[in-house]
Protein backbone atom coordinates (compact mmCIF):
# COMPACT_ATOMS: atom_id res chain seq x y z
CA UNK A 1 0.00 0.00 0.00
CA UNK A 2 2.84 2.41 0.88
CA UNK A 3 4.57 1.73 -2.41
CA UNK A 4 1.36 2.42 -4.32
CA UNK A 5 0.93 5.74 -2.49
CA UNK A 6 4.55 6.68 -3.25
CA UNK A 7 4.09 5.95 -6.97
CA UNK A 8 0.88 7.97 -6.95
CA UNK A 9 1.88 10.96 -4.81
CA UNK A 10 5.47 11.61 -5.97
CA UNK A 11 4.53 12.34 -9.61
CA UNK A 12 1.61 14.51 -8.48
CA UNK A 13 3.91 16.50 -6.18
CA UNK A 14 6.48 16.86 -8.99
CA UNK A 15 3.88 18.07 -11.49
CA UNK A 16 2.51 20.59 -9.01
CA UNK A 17 6.01 21.88 -8.24
CA UNK A 18 6.89 22.15 -11.94
CA UNK A 19 3.75 24.19 -12.56
CA UNK A 20 4.40 26.48 -9.58
CA UNK A 21 8.11 27.04 -10.25
CA UNK A 22 7.59 27.33 -14.00
CA UNK A 23 4.88 29.93 -13.41
CA UNK A 24 7.20 31.95 -11.16
CA UNK A 25 10.45 31.89 -13.15
CA UNK A 26 9.50 30.57 -16.60
CA UNK A 27 10.11 27.41 -18.61
CA UNK A 28 13.80 27.72 -19.51
CA UNK A 29 15.08 28.68 -16.04
CA UNK A 30 13.02 25.80 -14.60
CA UNK A 31 14.56 23.33 -17.04
CA UNK A 32 18.04 24.77 -16.38
CA UNK A 33 17.58 24.21 -12.65
CA UNK A 34 16.57 20.59 -13.25
CA UNK A 35 19.64 19.95 -15.43
CA UNK A 36 22.03 21.74 -13.05
CA UNK A 37 20.76 19.84 -10.02
CA UNK A 38 21.26 16.56 -11.89
CA UNK A 39 24.85 17.53 -12.73
CA UNK A 40 25.64 18.75 -9.22
CA UNK A 41 24.01 15.66 -7.74
CA UNK A 42 26.14 13.40 -9.92
CA UNK A 43 29.34 15.02 -8.65
CA UNK A 44 28.20 14.84 -5.02
CA UNK A 45 27.10 11.21 -5.36
CA UNK A 46 30.50 10.31 -6.82
CA UNK A 47 32.42 11.91 -3.94
CA UNK A 48 30.11 10.57 -1.23
CA UNK A 49 30.13 7.13 -2.86
CA UNK A 50 33.93 7.04 -2.87
CA UNK A 51 33.95 7.93 0.82
CA UNK A 52 31.40 5.20 1.62
CA UNK A 53 33.41 2.69 -0.39
CA UNK A 54 36.59 3.51 1.53
CA UNK A 55 34.70 3.11 4.81
CA UNK A 56 33.42 -0.27 3.62
CA UNK A 57 36.95 -1.40 2.72
CA UNK A 58 38.17 -0.30 6.14
CA UNK A 59 35.43 -2.25 7.88
CA UNK A 60 36.34 -5.36 5.86
CA UNK A 61 40.05 -4.96 6.59
CA UNK A 62 39.47 -4.55 10.33
CA UNK A 63 36.78 -7.29 10.37
CA UNK A 64 34.18 -4.88 11.74
CA UNK A 65 30.46 -5.06 11.06
CA UNK A 66 29.98 -3.69 7.50
CA UNK A 67 26.28 -2.95 8.00
CA UNK A 68 26.63 0.80 8.42
CA UNK A 69 28.91 1.47 5.42
CA UNK A 70 26.73 -0.79 3.27
CA UNK A 71 23.58 1.05 4.35
CA UNK A 72 25.22 4.42 3.67
CA UNK A 73 26.30 3.19 0.24
CA UNK A 74 22.77 2.01 -0.55
CA UNK A 75 21.31 5.36 0.51
CA UNK A 76 23.88 7.22 -1.60
CA UNK A 77 22.95 5.04 -4.57
CA UNK A 78 19.26 5.74 -3.97
CA UNK A 79 19.97 9.48 -3.69
CA UNK A 80 21.78 9.33 -7.03
CA UNK A 81 18.72 7.77 -8.65
CA UNK A 82 16.52 10.48 -7.12
CA UNK A 83 18.83 13.26 -8.31
CA UNK A 84 18.83 11.93 -11.86
CA UNK A 85 15.04 11.81 -11.83
CA UNK A 86 13.76 15.18 -13.05
CA UNK A 87 11.87 17.04 -10.37
CA UNK A 88 12.19 19.32 -7.40
CA UNK A 89 10.80 17.01 -4.72
CA UNK A 90 13.02 14.08 -5.73
CA UNK A 91 16.02 16.43 -5.89
CA UNK A 92 15.29 17.69 -2.37
CA UNK A 93 15.07 14.14 -1.00
CA UNK A 94 18.17 13.11 -2.98
CA UNK A 95 20.25 16.02 -1.70
CA UNK A 96 19.01 15.34 1.84
CA UNK A 97 20.22 11.74 1.61
CA UNK A 98 23.68 12.98 0.65
CA UNK A 99 24.04 14.61 4.08
CA UNK A 100 25.72 12.10 6.45
CA UNK A 101 23.63 13.23 9.44
CA UNK A 102 20.40 12.58 7.53
CA UNK A 103 21.66 9.13 6.48
CA UNK A 104 22.54 8.37 10.10
CA UNK A 105 19.04 9.38 11.17
CA UNK A 106 17.45 7.18 8.49
CA UNK A 107 19.71 4.29 9.49
CA UNK A 108 18.79 4.73 13.14
CA UNK A 109 15.08 4.59 12.24
CA UNK A 110 15.64 1.53 10.06
CA UNK A 111 17.47 -0.26 12.86
CA UNK A 112 14.37 0.07 15.02
CA UNK A 113 12.48 -2.01 12.45
CA UNK A 114 15.22 -4.49 11.46
CA UNK A 115 16.92 -6.92 13.82
CA UNK A 116 20.28 -8.52 13.05
CA UNK A 117 20.90 -11.59 15.19
CA UNK A 118 24.66 -11.92 14.77
CA UNK A 119 27.52 -10.95 12.54
CA UNK A 120 30.68 -12.99 13.05
CA UNK A 121 33.46 -14.15 10.75
CA UNK A 122 33.67 -17.90 10.21
CA UNK A 123 36.66 -19.82 11.46
CA UNK A 124 39.18 -20.86 8.80
CA UNK A 125 38.68 -24.38 7.44
CA UNK A 126 41.79 -25.80 9.11
CA UNK A 127 40.52 -24.75 12.56
CA UNK A 128 37.13 -26.45 12.24
CA UNK A 129 36.65 -30.03 13.33
CA UNK A 130 36.39 -32.53 10.50
CA UNK A 131 32.85 -32.89 9.27
CA UNK A 132 31.40 -36.00 7.68
CA UNK A 133 31.13 -34.30 4.29
CA UNK A 134 34.92 -33.84 4.01
CA UNK A 135 36.62 -36.43 1.80
CA UNK A 136 40.36 -36.91 2.31
CA UNK A 137 42.40 -37.82 -0.74
CA UNK A 138 45.71 -37.39 -2.55
CA UNK A 139 46.41 -35.87 -5.92
CA UNK A 140 49.25 -35.54 -8.37
CA UNK A 141 49.95 -33.11 -11.20
CA UNK A 142 50.37 -34.69 -14.62
CA UNK A 143 51.91 -32.95 -17.58
CA UNK A 144 49.57 -32.26 -20.47
CA UNK A 145 51.44 -33.33 -23.60
CA UNK A 146 48.48 -32.88 -25.94
CA UNK A 147 49.12 -29.17 -26.59
CA UNK A 148 51.99 -28.33 -28.95
CA UNK A 149 54.66 -26.04 -27.47
CA UNK A 150 54.70 -22.37 -28.49
CA UNK A 151 52.02 -19.76 -29.02
CA UNK A 152 48.53 -20.77 -30.03
CA UNK A 153 47.28 -20.11 -33.51
CA UNK A 154 44.84 -17.51 -32.19
CA UNK A 155 47.45 -14.84 -31.61
CA UNK A 156 49.24 -15.05 -34.95
CA UNK A 157 48.32 -12.68 -37.74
Amino acid sequence: MWLFLAFLLVPLIEIALFIQVGGLIGLWPTLAIVVLTAMAGTMLVRSQGALALSQLRTSFETLNDPTEPLAHGAMILFSGALLLTPGFFTDAVGFALLVPAVRALVLRELRKRIRVQSVAPRAPFRDRPHAEDVIDGTWTVEEDNRRPPGPSGWTQR
